[in-house]
């Protein structure tokens, strides 16, 4: 069997709700999406984060996968091993997508899940987190925000199920504090979550963090930057911390584990540049004793079910992980199943989903006529 051709297709999808973090407002989501063909009628579905840019090194790349078996991946990675030292979260992003799609090829030549081809279940259904904003409670003035948002929040849960909350956490480091206080109040049995986006510097986050301990975090998400400055934290704070920004690459992992900077590393199919990428990341953090969980950079139905694949085939994967599927208005497979705020893992062969062609076109269309979305 043998790759023939390789498609890439940007799409733009809204949100249900504007998403507000510390760093930008977003209405929806531009994502990257590649068909992969074989020479016996097989076909690969990827799909990644960012738009044109990341295209435009999928199909640099590409080429070097036609003619070869979607088996051959190890020798493909090692080829591309300085995409990412020229375009950074670009390049993983880019390598991912190629990859997903041949696990996804993989599975279906096979006639197996991406799960069983990566050790099989360890379970069924993945918990995921309701994602808080300043944006769920517009038109609420500052000393009003705390109570509405905790509202909304518990309104989220009661519908959906959820196990966590994590709120995305702002430059008001006061207001954040107090929003969590009316959260913990509103939903004493949640696991819950903060994540600045290193929006805070070390004194802001090591006073937050010490106000926050009577509170039972779950974790800290990035309150600050960098390896020293999470380190700098973790020696005053009790809340474990965790880390989608400084502990990024397989470099970056030494320096922490030395300065004890982060309990948590938030691994992510897309960031990592492919799935074995994740996977090697989770024994990593096994081996050193660290905790681990998923980012979500606004995975579509393809995106999402290599998402579910990893965890449900990795023990240490075993928090409600982040995962912003739930609050996208529309998709381009056939909807994931979400019941109790859990998502159902696909059993089907590959990543198990049906890719809806209409719609593709169409929000690829929406995409040639508006660009890529940036906030």
């Amino acid at each position: 069997m043998k790759i023939t051709d390789i498609e890439v297709q940007v799409v733009n999808l809204p949100l249900t709700n504007p998403f507000t973090s510390s760093f930008e407002t977003k209405t929806g989501e531009t994502r990257t999406v590649v068909r992969l063909r074989t020479d016996d009628g097989l076909e690969g579905w990827g799909e990644t984060m960012w738009g044109r840019p990341v295209a435009a090194i999928i199909e640099s790349i590409a080429g070097d996968l036609i003619g070869s078996s979607p088996f051959a991946l190890e020798r493909f990675h090692r080829k591309q091993h300085m995409v990412p030292f020229f375009y950074g979260y670009l390049g993983y992003a880019a390598i991912a997508a190629l990859d997903v799609a041949c696990w996804d090829v993989m599975g279906k030549a096979t006639g197996q899940s991406v799960t069983d081809l990566l050790g099989g279940p360890v379970r069924d259904e993945v918990p995921i987190t309701a994602l808080v904003t300043r944006a769920d409670a517009l038109g609420a003035g500052a000393a009003a925000l705390p109570a509405a948002l905790a509202d909304h929040a518990a309104r989220v849960v009661a519908e959906g199920g959820f196990e966590a909350v994590k709120l995305k956490g702002t430059r008001d480091v006061e207001g954040d504090v107090a929003i969590l206080r009316a959260l913990r109040a509103a939903l004493p049995g949640v696991n819950l979550r903060v994540d600045p986006n290193a929006a805070w510097s070390v004194p802001d986050a090591v006073r937050a963090g010490i106000a926050l301990e009577e509170l039972d975090l779950e974790y800290l998400e990035d309150p600050c930057v960098g390896i020293e400055g999470m380190s700098q934290v973790a020696a005053k704070v009790r809340i474990p911390l965790c880390t989608n920004m400084c502990v990024v690459r397989f470099e970056d992992f030494a320096p922490a584990v030395r300065l004890n900077a982060v309990d948590v590393v938030h691994g992510d199919v897309y960031k990592w540049g492919g799935i074995a990428a994740t996977k090697a990341l989770a024994a990593h953090c096994e081996t050193f004793g660290l905790g681990m969980n998923l980012h979500s950079g606004g995975e579509l139905g393809i995106a999402t079910a290599a998402h579910l694949a990893v965890v449900a085939s990795t023990p240490v994967l075993s928090r409600a992980i982040d995962s912003m599927y739930y609050l996208h208005a529309d998709d381009i497979v056939e909807p994931l199943h979400l019941e109790a705020g859990r998502l159902r893992v696909p059993d089907g062969p590959g990543l198990g989903v049906r890719v809806d062609e209409d719609k593709l076109r169409h929000f690829a269309a929406v995409n040639e006529r508006d660009g890529d979305l940036t906030g």
